[in-house]
């Protein structure tokens, strides 16, 4: 099959996705006729007021939360960042001691390691050869002196699902005997659509989330915080969002923030079936045409939509420049750049050899993905691995 360049492939939904018609056609009138800022006090302000706290409920909802724990940021780096250092800030402001793992995004593990330099400890619990955190493990790592906790719920390069739950209950434990007290935070951002959010059912007391993944805007997220839990604002300002993140608020953003979430989580439960069923094809279309790929993550606790492979002997940018070519959109999990390219730090983690590291491949699926782009996919792949296998040194 020869896929016509004019037609993309995307399937590369981990990183980013199109916003939804649904989703766009409510945010439009915040552009226009309700264009007010929702803290002055005429009507026009007031529909964008409207707007916002819509929103909020609306998120509320889906998080069986109050309205009055939803903060909403440019995203879920902001909000990561917001979790850590906010509460870091007014918990912990001459030192402590933050447990986290070392597979999180690098906008947990990056504020970590500023902290770090600034005195604090940090503690960061490794995973098994499938990505999957001991929560017995993570809990004893907690000392009187630590404040935070933070895991997240799903990884978003391979697409592992932690038992945040038990993790939170465990922590929780082992800071009472110790006479600590800790607050857990989840990075949730790729978990949204996809797993329950539920902060009770998880016992998380922080919680980020970005509207991007789920055919929302970009430059929108939401921190949840547990009432009772302060921050300290990492923006100064007007006093937006009840005194925690100062701004005046992007509510054409957070209206499409409102409707992206709750289109997702009432489609979750429905397209858990085909989603599985791409996965699976995907996975042993790959391993019947490709048969020395190596699988990373782990096959019974995953999320289906993300699927991370590593092939010997190539190395990950290649192969995307070559699916690229083919019309296909795809990720690594490597960082490439001119002068070096180092594999990711998640798969590392899991014990995957450094040279393999270097192969990966990231595929994650979204809503318009079919069994044709599946194909497509397989087909492409395996034509680029053959051409790299004839030609090592278009590898660069």
């Amino acid at each position: 099959m020869t896929m016509s360049k004019d037609r993309i492939n995307y399937l590369d939904h981990a990183a980013t996705t199109p916003v939804r018609g649904e989703v766009l056609e409510k945010m439009l009138p915040y552009f226009t006729e309700k264009f007010g800022n929702p803290s002055s006090l005429y009507s026009i302000a007031g529909e964008a007021r409207y707007g916002v706290d819509e929103a909020r409920e609306l998120t509320a909802a889906v998080l069986s939360s109050r309205t009055g724990e939803i903060v909403f940021t440019s995203g879920g780096s902001e909000s990561n960042n917001l979790a850590i250092k906010g509460t870091t800030a007014l918990i912990a402001p001459v030192g402590g001691h933050i447990v986290t793992t070392a597979i999180e995004h690098h906008a947990v593990i990056h504020p970590v390691e500023q902290l770090e330099k600034l005195g604090y400890a940090a503690t960061y619990i490794g995973v098994d050869a499938h990505g999957k955190v001991d929560p017995d493990e993570f809990a004893a790592a907690i000392k009187q002196e630590t404040f935070l906790a933070s895991v997240m719920l799903v990884n978003n390069e391979v697409g592992t699902i932690q038992d945040v739950a038990l993790i939170a209950n465990k922590t929780r434990e082992a800071s009472k005997r110790v006479g600590g007290s800790v607050l857990i935070h989840t990075d949730a951002v790729q978990a949204a659509g996809k797993l329950s959010l539920n902060v009770d059912e998880l016992n998380v007391d922080l919680m980020s989330l970005s509207g991007h993944k789920i055919y929302g805007p970009k430059g929108v997220g939401v921190l949840y915080v547990r009432r009772g839990v302060e921050l300290e604002p990492l923006i100064a300002g007007g006093g937006q969002e009840r005194q925690r993140r100062s701004g005046t608020e992007n509510v054409a953003g957070i209206v499409g923030f409102g409707e992206a979430l709750t289109l997702a989580e009432s489609e979750r439960q429905g397209s858990r079936e085909r989603m599985s069923y791409l996965s699976d094809l995907l996975l042993s279309g790959i391993d019947e045409r490709i048969p020395n790929a190596s699988f990373n993550g782990n096959i019974s606790s995953r999320v289906p939509e993300i699927i991370n492979f590593s092939f010997p002997g190539v190395e990950g940018e290649p192969v995307l420049l070559g699916l690229d070519f083919k019309g296909i959109a795809a990720s690594s999990g490597s960082a490439c750049s001119s002068a070096s390219l180092e594999p990711s730090h998640v798969l590392l983690a899991m014990g995957v050899n450094p040279k393999l590291a270097v192969g990966s491949l990231r595929i994650s699926l979204g809503r318009e993905t079919t069994e044709t782009d599946v194909d497509d996919v397989l087909q492409a792949l395996k034509s680029v691995l053959d051409q790299l296998a004839t030609f090592p040194s278009a590898q660069g």
